[in-house]
């Protein structure tokens, strides 16, 4: 495999943990709603707004990342 396939490949691998990152911040963000609107704010809500914002965190990590990885690309292509 060529060095500019193996490229597009860790992109592609990046761009998926960025959709299942997505999905997760969905998914334990209508957790924390559904408690937040019956006013069960408890020890779960408190941890699922902690999980939202180091996911979040992680995301824009990964994001600058693949960024990165598409200017290198980029440059391979030149």
């Amino acid at each position: 495999m060529s060095k500019i396939d193996e490229k597009k490949e860790y992109i592609g691998l990046l761009k998926t943990y960025l959709g299942i990152i997505v999905a997760f911040i969905l998914a334990v963000g209508a957790g924390i709603s559904k408690l937040y609107i019956s006013t069960h704010i408890n020890i779960l809500f408190w941890i699922g707004l902690c999980l939202i914002f180091l996911s979040s965190f992680l995301f824009v990590l990964i994001a600058r990342k693949a960024h990165k990885e598409i200017e290198n690309l980029r440059d391979i292509r030149e």
